[in-house]
């Protein structure tokens, strides 16, 4: 079992399930399902059989596009168990498939503009690698993990490091791709002559973002971030860049409807 999930439950049952200790025998078996109430991207379903420390028939994968009424997975156990571990299931699920469900409506705003959509690391804390995972699921790409595993030189670490020549040249040695944001032309300029990889463009404009790309002409990939939203991503898309990111993918996904029904064996 994951830390995550024997952290939520945990969390929700403590010493233990009150309610239905009281009200349901010890011995009453049941079944249950997860039911789809409203059209999503399904995320999380590898979870179940962690929480549920048992095998789940899984109906659907991560990725799928599910519509209203579907079942997702069942899981046939003690009436106990299944009660007990409904909410911190369903918990996962519902904020998993949001993430998804979100990046599946950015994929699918820029297809056909050979643009693709980036993750980024406003996630929730303690979730992260869980939340990439649906946000991939969904058709996102995801960007770095944390900070560990890819350069980003942004506007604190130019200013700390004297200027982006200096900032570029001295993460070198790093060995990694260098990405790194650009503020204005003098800078972008000097990025590129530094042999910078990768350049963050933030918080322009439609028409402005394309003027920049017709200027940095293939010389380096481009990604474009800040203020990118369902309604205008294609817009940002169609200037030819390389990325769009979006930070609301992971952090203003809304949870999906999803519910559990129990049905007590015989």
């Amino acid at each position: 079992m994951t830390e995550i999930v024997r952290l939520a439950l945990e969390e929700d049952i403590g010493s233990g399930d009150v309610t239905t200790r009281a009200c349901v025998p010890q011995d009453q078996a049941a079944r249950g399902y997860f039911l789809a109430r409203e059209p999503l991207v399904a995320a999380g379903l590898a979870l179940l059989e962690e929480i549920y420390e048992r095998p789940v028939e899984k109906c659907k994968r991560d990725g799928d596009r599910c519509a209203a009424g579907d079942i997702l997975a069942r899981i046939a156990a003690p009436a106990r168990l299944l009660l007990e571990r409904e909410r911190v299931a369903l918990n996962f699920l519902q904020r998993l498939s949001g993430v998804a469900t979100l990046a599946r409506r950015f994929a699918d705003a820029v297809a056909g503009t050979g643009c693709r959509v980036l993750d980024t690391r406003k996630t929730t804390p303690g979730m992260r690698a869980l939340e990439k995972a649906a946000a991939a699921a969904g058709g996102a790409t995801n960007h770095r993990m944390g900070l560990w595993d890819a350069v980003l030189i942004k506007n604190n670490h130019i200013a700390a490091a004297g200027g982006v020549r200096r900032a570029i040249e001295r993460t070198r040695s790093s060995g990694l791709a260098i990405e790194i944001e650009v503020r204005t032309a003098r800078e972008l300029e000097e990025a590129l002559e530094a042999g910078a990889d990768h350049l963050l463009l933030d918080n322009l404009t439609p028409d402005e973002a394309a003027a920049w790309v017709r200027r940095i002409a293939g010389r380096a990939r481009i990604e474009l971030s800040g203020g990118i939203t369902l309604a205008n991503v294609r817009a940002y898309a169609a200037t030819g860049a390389d990325f769009v990111s979006s930070g609301a993918i992971t952090h203003s996904a809304r949870a999906m409807d999803i519910s559990f029904r129990l049905e007590p064996s015989a």
